[in-house]
C-alpha cells in the first residue's frame, strides 16, 4: 500500500505528538497509510553511537522509507526560527536521493512547535521547505478553507500546523492545534493518492 511518511524531530514529545495527528488524518483516507518515523539525536561532543531502533517512540527513518514514499510530511521544534539540527542533519545525508530526483513529484508538507506563539514557527517551517523545493517536491500547506486558522489563538499557519508548547514544554496540543494537523494529514494523503 502506498504510504505517507511522516517524519520528525521532538525533543520533548509536542512534535511526537503533532506527527501522530498528522497521521491520523492520512489514515481515515482509504488506500494510502501513514509511517511515523524520527532522526536521532545529535550532540556537540562525541558520543555512543545511537542504537538502530530507539529505545521507545517511532523508529528511525531511513533514505529508502523517503525514497520509496508518496508524499512526506516533515516536523521540528524551533530552533532560533530554523529547524533542529537532527533534523537538518538527516536531510543533509540525502543528496542521493536529489540526484536520482527521488522526491521530484512528490507532495510534502512541514510542521512545527516552539515555546511560545512568536518564537519562529513561521520561519521554522519556511526553512524546512528550502531541502524540499530542491528536491523537487510539491510544497501542500493548509488553506484558509481550513477556517480554523481564522479563529485559532494557539498554533497554526497557511504554511503548516503548530503547536505552542509553552516555555517548559508542557502545554498539550489543544483543539484547534489538533484540528490543522488532522486537516493537513488528509490534504497530503489526498493529494498524494490523486499523483500516484
Amino acid at each position: 500500500m502506498p504510504y505517507i511518511l511522516v517524519f520528525y524531530y521532538s525533543r520533548y514529545g509536542a512534535t511526537a505528538k503533532m506527527a501522530n495527528y498528522i497521521a491520523r488524518g492520512i489514515n481515515s483516507l482509504a488506500g494510502i497509510e501513514a509511517v511515523v518515523r524520527t532522526v536521532p539525536p545529535i550532540s556537540p561532543v562525541t558520543e555512543i553511537a545511537e542504537p538502530p531502533v530507539p529505545p521507545e517512540g517511532a523508529p528511525y527513518v531511513t533514505l529508502d522509507e523517503l525514497k520509496n514514499c508518496a508524499g512526506l510530511a516533515m516536523g521540528s521544534p524551533t530552533r532560533f526560527g530554523n529547524m533542529a539540527a537532527p533534523l537538518k542533519y538527516f536531510i543533509d545525508t540525502t543528496s542521493g536521493l536529489w540526484l536520482s530526483g527521488a522526491l521530484a513529484g512528490k507532495p510534502a508538507s512541514v510542521f512545527s512547535s516552539s515555546a511560545s506563539l512568536h518564537g519562529g514557527q513561521e520561519t521554522t517551517l519556511i526553512s524546512m521547505m528550502f531541502p524540499l523545493i530542491h528536491h523537487g517536491a510539491l510544497i501542500v500547506g493548509l488553506p484558509y478553507t481550513e477556517t480554523t486558522l481564522l479563529t485559532t489563538r494557539s498554533g497554526g499557519t497557511p504554511y503548516g500546523p503548530t503547536h505552542v508548547a509553552g516555555t517548559e514544554s508542557k502545554l498539550p496540543v489543544d483543539e484547534d492545534e489538533k484540528t490543522l494537523c488532522i486537516a493537513l494529514g488528509k490534504r497530503l494523503a489526498n493529494i498524494a493518492l490523486k499523483l500516484i
